[in-house]
């Protein structure tokens, strides 16, 4: 096991054994420009997040809602590349020193070449990937090259999931497992919900690796629900809008400091 993965499996150990969820947010690389992407992702770590998932921008962006579709545009027209999606996890990681994932569609890194892909992601220092749209039964070239360079493959579960289907995810996928707390697009919600922990509790029963739960916490108050019954607690569109809503990228960098440190008190259960 590669030292960035046992970093992953060793912070959501962590967060455990302090009884907590571990924090874990998501940033799509060039947003708002690379550079500025890198410090807002640094900025989420030092303010109190445990993990960061990096996201590749994507034209068609099915499991993303509009706020993280226009931060995925602007990175976009600013000509973000795969490269600059590995330079983000290389720099946040080797200034922080926390586990780093990236979260892409298939389309992109089918492109690019898996075992390229994978040996330039480990290399960077990520902890491994996680892939919305990539069905369990056709990841067999992914997960032989992952594997290859110790990273974890981190698939998603959502409350449509089966019991079988859900057995068979599990058996395969590794670091974690990403449980959507509804059906739908990422963003913001008035409430996360019950279907989040009977999806927990119903994806529990098929394996021992944590389950994190994910789309729709957006303040301290809903970390601290889902806290009770997740391994970790995913945040994306809310950390998005920060940045989105700051006037200029100064403000947007110290927005997303601030909420990750609000969000950490809320899996602590200070909220």
């Amino acid at each position: 096991m590669s030292g960035t993965v046992r970093l992953l499996n060793d912070t959501l150990a962590a967060a455990k054994a302090e009884g907590r969820s571990a924090l874990i947010a998501y940033l799509p690389a060039g947003f708002p420009t690379v550079d500025g992407g890198i410090e807002a992702v640094k900025a989420v770590l030092e303010g109190g997040a445990d993990i960061v998932e990096v996201g590749l921008p994507h034209s068609d962006p099915v499991l993303d809602g509009p706020v993280i579709q226009t931060a995925d545009d602007i990175a976009l027209r600013g000509g973000v590349r795969i490269a600059d999606v590995l330079r983000t996890v290389r720099e946040a990681h080797a200034a922080t020193g926390k586990p780093i994932l990236v979260m892409t569609y298939w389309n992109p890194v089918d492109r690019y070449g898996v075992e390229r892909f994978t040996a330039e992601l480990a290399e960077a220092g990520g902890a491994g990937c996680i892939l919305p749209d990539l069905p369990v039964q056709e990841s067999g070239l992914w997960r032989e090259h992952a594997e290859k360079h110790g990273l974890a493959t981190v698939f998603v579960v959502a409350p449509s999931s089966r019991d079988e289907r859900l057995a068979e995810i599990t058996a395969v996928g590794s670091g974690f497992v990403y449980a959507a707390s509804l059906m739908g697009v990422t963003g913001t919600r008035e409430s996360v919900g019950a279907q989040a922990e009977e999806l927990v509790r119903r994806t529990r029963a098929t394996t021992d690796i944590p389950v994190c739960v994910g789309l729709g916490v957006s303040n301290p108050a809903q970390a601290a629900e889902v806290a009770r019954f997740a391994d970790g607690v995913i945040v994306g569109s809310a950390f998005v809008k920060r940045m989105l809503d700051a006037p200029d990228d100064a403000a947007g960098i110290e927005a997303v400091r601030a909420l990750a440190g609000e969000l950490a008190q809320g899996v602590r259960g200070q909220a």
